[in-house]
């Protein structure tokens, strides 16, 4: 029954990802200095410390003077993205986990030295939604990956069993086969039995003839 629920919980994780295909939004976001335009997009089956663990990671990858995380968010200083030309960015975000559903949602906000991105800086606005989808798609996938090889090696140990029944069927029919000979050998030697039963009454019968003549001869003895 556990496998059954379990199975259950991986069907309907597929079906609520599936269901919900991963996008970027952008919009005005609550930050620790205030309101700004920031891009939103949710990442399924995982948790608030493995996705910010997982963009701090991502942001170090950039050149950055540090990543840290304080008042509620985590801040990059001075990130250097190439494709953005040589004038840094400060990138802000913040991740609101929603335990039941196993998803996070992750705001990012971008400050290009006094004013925020928004979908006026064209080639920038695409590539920052470009930039976030990707690490949610690749974080949404690492998290199922994991599922599936845990799956997977539920599906081995059923396997597994199965191949142990199917030994063990085996070895009870070898065992009924090796029953069945006994019985009918059993079978054989009870019918010689009574034959020789049989046999061995007729033996009785005239022996005790000849004993009970060997009694009448030795008392007529006087």
């Amino acid at each position: 029954m556990k496998k059954s629920f379990s199975l259950i919980a991986v069907l309907a994780i597929v079906l609520q990802v599936k269901a919900q295909k991963i996008s970027v939004n952008d919009g005005s976001q609550k930050f620790s200095d205030g309101s700004h335009n920031a891009y939103s997009v949710t990442i399924y089956e995982t948790s608030k410390s493995d996705v910010e663990s997982k963009w701090k990671s991502f942001l170090k990858d950039f050149k950055t003077e540090k990543v840290k995380s304080e008042k509620g968010e985590l801040f990059a200083d001075n990130v250097l993205i190439k494709d953005w030309g040589n004038n840094p960015v400060d990138i802000y975000t913040t991740f609101e986990e929603n335990k039941e559903a196993k998803t996070v949602q992750m705001h990012v906000a971008f400050n290009l030295g006094g004013a925020y991105l928004t979908g006026a800086d064209g080639d920038k606005h695409k590539s920052a939604k470009a930039m976030i989808k990707d690490f949610a798609v690749k974080t949404t996938k690492e998290s199922l990956g994991d599922k599936l090889k845990e799956q997977e090696k539920n599906l081995g140990k059923l396997e597994d069993n199965q191949k142990d029944l199917e030994k063990e069927n085996k070895s009870l029919k070898s065992d009924i086969d090796g029953y069945k000979s006994k019985i009918k050998s059993a079978e054989d030697n009870i019918a010689k039995n009574e034959e020789a039963q049989a046999k061995k009454k007729s033996e009785i019968e005239a022996q005790k003839k000849v004993v009970e003549a060997a009694k009448e001869i030795m008392n007529k003895v006087e």
